[in-house]
């Protein structure tokens, strides 16, 4: 079984359908970029695999959960315990410093006494060891997308989905989060499903799709 399953799933909104019975499989420590136009409706197969969204029709599984039947609170220990979540925008909060804004989503739940070394860990890991202390605003746009990216690997999830992670980013921040993702999908064994416009981004994971009218095709590499 994989971790991430998708199968016949739809989805419209009033006056557009959106996806029309998508099929999709992604193995434990794999990644995958879903491309497409804008508006295609890549960044609502990410809403659906987290449970925001319900699916008009279809089957949607992580880590052997049914999303589609799942209650509230199931969906809530299923987000917290094995999904992490890296943003456009890094939806930091501004009077935290580095650290404390990595370490929030171990205030949810079970306690978790390594999370303080893993959170410097992976702090030191992505290049802000020197940065623990600050606040996001005293940090650079790169910076502060990867404190929110190891926010989102802070509690060992197995999937990570990332949408448009460096869109909000230069084209050297970019180019460096792209390889970090890379890097930390492989170090950290977490499946990694990043949506994005980015080519170069897109060319580092190990599948790509596509996303057109609906229909999503695996592209085959070249």
């Amino acid at each position: 079984m994989s971790l991430l399953e998708l199968d016949g799933v739809a989805k419209s909104f009033p006056g557009a359908e959106v996806l029309r019975g998508i099929d999709l499989r992604l193995e434990l420590a794999r990644s995958a970029a879903l491309v497409g136009p804008s508006g295609s409706g890549k960044s609502t197969i990410l809403h659906l695999i987290a449970g925001f969204l319900r699916p008009d029709r279809g089957e949607i599984r992580v880590a052997g959960v049914d999303v589609v039947k799942a209650g509230e609170d199931e969906l809530a220990e299923l987000r917290n315990a094995r999904m992490g979540f890296v943003f456009q925008e890094h939806h930091l909060l501004p009077q935290l410093s580095a650290l404390d804004n990595a370490l929030l989503p171990t205030l949810v739940g079970a306690a978790q006494p390594e999370a303080r070394d893993r959170a410097e860990h992976l702090l030191a890991r992505v290049g802000l060891k020197e940065r623990l202390r600050h606040r996001p605003g005293t940090l650079s746009g790169g910076e502060r997308q990867r404190v929110a990216l190891v926010r989102a690997l802070v509690r060992k999830p197995a999937l990570l989905l990332a949408d448009e992670p460096t869109g909000a980013l230069d084209g050297k921040s970019a180019a460096a989060l792209a390889e970090l993702l890379a890097e930390l999908n492989a170090e950290e064994g977490v499946a990694l499903l990043v949506v994005t416009h980015s080519l170069p981004l897109a060319r580092r994971m190990q599948q790509r799709f596509e996303l057109v009218d609906g229909s999503l095709k695996e592209l085959v590499p070249a």
